[in-house]
């Protein structure tokens, strides 16, 4: 019998979902451990943070 060793993807890894629908990045790899982060969209600057009750807030 041939077995082929499947990997399958770590807890990290960003999940493509089977219908091809938007990715899905955890916020520990999106933070990297930080509570705020910037994004750049078109030029403007956005801040995502992730507050004391583990919610999340965008302002631009």
């Amino acid at each position: 019998m041939i077995t082929e060793k499947i990997d399958k993807p770590s807890d990290r890894t960003p999940v493509r979902p089977v219908d091809d629908g938007p990715r899905v990045i955890d916020t520990s790899d999106l933070f990297g451990g930080d509570s705020e982060v910037i994004i750049r969209h078109e030029g403007a600057l956005y801040r995502m943070k992730i507050t004391r009750q583990g919610k999340l807030i965008l302002n631009k």
